[in-house]
Order: C-alpha cells, then sequence, then structure tokens
C-alpha cells in the first residue's frame, strides 16, 4: 500500500528507503525499539547518540506510526494529524538536526466556520486575545486571567476540574467561546469538555505560544529526513519485523522473538500503546498483581475518520485557508463529534507551497470517531457507512471549492478499523490512552527491569511534540538503566 521515499531540500528524489533484513541484524542489541512512531524513532536516535546499540523494529513496511502517508495516482496523503506548536522547531532542532528544524513553517490562515461564529487567525495568542475581546466581547482582564491559568497548569495539579468547569468558571453561559476554544484540541488530540481540565490546559498553552505549525514538503520529508539520521548515528533499522513477543525471564527483559529470530537485548521500549504493550507483547502473566489493578483501569482515546481527496493535475482552487474547523452543527459537543455522521470535520488543505516542487492540490477530512461504531459492522454496512461519510465531505467542501466534485481524480476513506489495522493500536487509537495511563506507561519498567514504553498516554503526550518529547525522557531512563 505505502510508498517510501523523501524529499530533500531541492527536490523530491523517489528511492526505497534502504533498511536492513531481519536475518541480517546481530543477536544482541543494548536496547530494542518496537514500532518507529516519533516517540520510539527519536527515542532510538537518543540512545544511538549516547553511544548504545540499537535496533529499531517496524511491524509495516515503512516508518512513522501514524506520522505516515501513501500514494495513490501521483497524490501523496499525509495521514496523521499534521499541526503542532512552535514548540517543535527548538526541539526538532535539539534532538534531530538543524535541517529538519528549518522546514518547519507556520499555517497563518486557521478558519472557524459553524453556525455560531466565522473568522480566521493566525491561533497565536495576541490574536485570540484580539478576537476574544473584539468579536466576542470579553473583558481583558478575563482574557489575561484564563490565559495566565491555562500557562501556569502541570501535571501535578488538581485533576478534579473537568474542562466544562474551567471553561464555566472565566466565560459562564458562552457556548460560542467554548467552541472556539475546545474544537481544534479536540481535533488535536481527541480531548472532552469531560476531562480533567490540566489536559486541555497544558496542550491550548503550547499552542497559544506563536501559532499553529506544520512539516513543508509533507511526513514523506520528515520520516525520510529522521530515517537518515537514525542510520547515521549507527541506529538499525528492520521493517516488516514484527515482535511476539518481548522476552522476560525471572522478571527481567531478556529480548524480543521476531518469527523464529531471537534477538537478545537488556532493554526493550515498546512505541506499541501500552495496552497492546502489556496485553500481547510482554503478557500479564510478568506483571504484579497491583499494577495489573491499575492498568485495568487505563481506558484508550477516540479514534478518527478521514477522507482523502486529491485532484487532477492542472486542476487547483482559490486559497480557502490551511486548517479548516467546520461544522453546521449548532452548538459544540463531544458525542455530536464522535458520531458516525457528525456534521463537524476539519479539512487540511495541501497546496503547492505545502509541498514544493508537487503541483497537485490535495484535502484531507478529519474526524473523531468511536471504534465501536465501525466494529461491528458486516462488509455491505461497512462499504454504506465509508460512502456515506465521503458524501458528507463533499457536501461540505462544496461550500469552500464550488465544483469540487468535479476537480477530484481520487478519493478514499479510512475508519478506525483502517488505523487498528495499520498501527496495531489498540481499538484503533488515534490518541492513546486517557490521563491514567500517563502513571501505568512511566512505572512499566519499576515492575519488569528493563521494558520501557513511550508512546500517546494521557492525552497531554499525544500530537507530535508530545510524542517526540517522551522519547526523550524515555530515552533518559533507559539511558540511566544501562549505566547503572
Amino acid at each position: 500500500m505505502f510508498w517510501s521515499g523523501f524529499i530533500t531540500h531541492n527536490h523530491r528524489i523517489k528511492r526505497k528507503m534502504a533498511f536492513t533484513s531481519i536475518d541480517q541484524a546481530k543477536d544482541r542489541y543494548d536496547v530494542i525499539v518496537i514500532g518507529s512512531g516519533l516517540g520510539g524513532m527519536t527515542c532510538a536516535n537518543r540512545l544511538a547518540r549516547a553511544g548504545h546499540s540499537v535496533l529499531l523494529l517496524e511491524h509495516h513496511n515503512q516508518l512513522g506510526g501514524l506520522a505516515t502517508w501513501f500514494k495513490r495516482k501521483g497524490h501523496i496523503f499525509d495521514v496523521s494529524l499534521h499541526g503542532f506548536p512552535y514548540g517543535m522547531v527548538k526541539t526538532c532542532k535539539k534532538y534531530w538536526n538543524k535541517a529538519i528544524r528549518d522546514s518547519i513553517v507556520q499555517l497563518k490562515n486557521i478558519v472557524f466556520d459553524n453556525p455560531q461564529f466565522s473568522l480566521t487567525t493566525s491561533f497565536s495568542r495576541e490574536d485570540f486575545t484580539r478576537i476574544l475581546q473584539e468579536k466576542f466581547g470579553v473583558d481583558p482582564a478575563v482574557v489575561e486571567d484564563f490565559f495566565a491559568t491555562v500557562g501556569k497548569m502541570n501535571f501535578y495539579d488538581d485533576q478534579t476540574m473537568t474542562t466544562r468547569e474551567l471553561f464555566e468558571k472565566f466565560f459562564p453561559g458562552r457556548s460560542d467561546i467554548h467552541r472556539l476554544l475546545m474544537e481544534p484540541i479536540t481535533y488535536a488530540n481527541g480531548s472532552t469538555l469531560d476531562e480533567p481540565a490540566i489536559t486541555y490546559g497544558i496542550v491550548f498553552s503550547n499552542f497559544m505560544n506563536k501559532g499553529v505549525f506544520t512539516f513543508q514538503g509533507g511526513t514523506d520529508k520528515l520520516i525520510g529526513m529522521m530515517a537518515d539520521e537514525l542510520q547515521k548515528n549507527g541506529v538499525t533499522i528492520c521493517t516488516k519485523g514484527r515482535v511476539d513477543p518481548i522476552v522476560v525471564e525471572n522478571g527481567q527483559v531478556r529480548g524480543v522473538l521476531v518469527g523464529d529470530c531471537m534477538i537478545a537485548a537488556p532493554s526493550v521500549v515498546s512505541n506499541s500503546g501500552i495496552t497492546n504493550t502489556v496485553d500481547n507483547l510482554a503478557g500479564r502473566e510478568v506483571f504484579p498483581r497491583a499494577f495489573m489493578e491499575g492498568f485495568d483501569k487505563v481506558n484508550v482515546n477516540n479514534s478518527s475518520c478521514r477522507v482523502y481527496f486529491g485532484l487532477y493535475p492542472g486542476e487547483s482552487f482559490a486559497d480557502v485557508g490551511d486548517l479548516l474547523f467546520t461544522s453546521t452543527s449548532q452548538e459544540v459537543s463531544s458525542d455530536e463529534m464522535l458520531s458516525m455522521e457528525t456534521r463537524s470535520r476539519t479539512f487540511s488543505v495541501y497546496y503547492p507551497r505545502t509541498r514544493p516542487g508537487h503541483p497537485d492540490y490535495t484535502v484531507v477530512a478529519s474526524m473523531n470517531a468511536n471504534y465501536d461504531d465501525w466494529v461491528g459492522l458486516d462488509k455491505e454496512a461497512y462499504s454504506a457507512a465509508k460512502d456515506a461519510m465521503v458524501e458528507r465531505c463533499y457536501e461540505d467542501l462544496e461550500r469552500y471549492i464550488p465544483g469540487i466534485r468535479e476537480k477530484v481524480n481520487w478519493v478514499e476513506a479510512a475508519t478506525p478499523i483502517t488505523f487498528n489495522r495499520y498501527t496495531l493500536h489498540t481499538r484503533g487509537t488515534s490518541f492513546g490512552t486517557k490521563f491514567e495511563g500517563l502513571e501505568i506507561s512511566r512505572s512499566i519498567f519499576k515492575e519488569v527491569p528493563g521494558l520501557f514504553h513511550v508512546g500517546s498516554v494521557g492525552i497531554i503526550m499525544s500530537g507530535w511534540l508530545g510524542a517526540i518529547n517522551y522519547g526523550v525522557i524515555v530515552a533518559n531512563d533507559v539511558d540511566g538503566f544501562l549505566r547503572s
């Protein structure tokens, strides 16, 4: 299904990424990283830079986890959500390289269009402050107090206040403001109004720094550059290397089994979901009862649906914005946004400026979704539900790009079932676990020495920036373990 290639700074080079076959890997490494999401790749890169021998295993035929892409009829579609805060600039320079940092650019035209308001913003703190004061009539002191409050939130704060209660405290009865503040964060990490307020505040304050950014050239360029950096630093990369299982003997990690091949290592980092890591890769039997009691309380977050539109060569449309948060629902509702027939969706628009050297226009429609709504459908009902979703997206796109149906030469839909199949994420989750998953992820190496987890946990650690930063945190844990 997937095409492997990358974009250099000057032009696109179509080539296969040259990785090591599993039968050519060494018998032993210092560290084995399972899964090549951004957290796993960053963790592997940091450990290799620290002088450790590292094997990176990916079950799929290309790297990236959800940060991946596919090619259809000459179009290259980014699979995952692609907006992230300014912090990626500093993080990528420090933990990857300057070339990656220099490809990060700002998305300046973020559009909101719904029955309550329509506006365009740069999504910076300054612009949000202006909009809240001028368009919504909020007292400047209230705006400043709100931003100051969310800016101070951290992991150790009181978790009893919900995001809904936070909004009502500062903007009582203002469902329009709640919508403005909530819709982008739900899109970014799947959180709801009834999650702990800190899961909202930490993410929102990160975006409120200098706006929303993306990787110019697309995910294929990013992952290609990261793969080159990993190999330069000595990481052995094997695709089509599905682990089953992580080998644990006498309470200690011994390595992994890939097919009939045993590869030894004193430490293993799983970049698979924490639920998949415990239930399937390591096995519940290797963990103490008290740990499993906490683990069984962990809930995975929701999944997503996507519809990918590619235009005929030479077709184009006027600039309608970079990200469009659209809805015909009267008010924001977490339940409505998760419905199969949701009237709320986000359009990511790719212009030639987004992918220099690639002239085609593409659009990706994103919707949050429940796995259970899709998993029980038979083949015929599943196909009909996908077709209906595509039609709803077409109807919405027509409002912004008239005649879009005649311009499209490829359309394709993905559901939670799709994401489960290609990523092995439990229930096809796009955002890892709920908040309680963070403690389990951070404590797993205390229960089974040598076993570590990196990935999207607790909502806060979701998204591209969260994944990379968590990769750094876990790499430091592993390095300390190996040197102890």
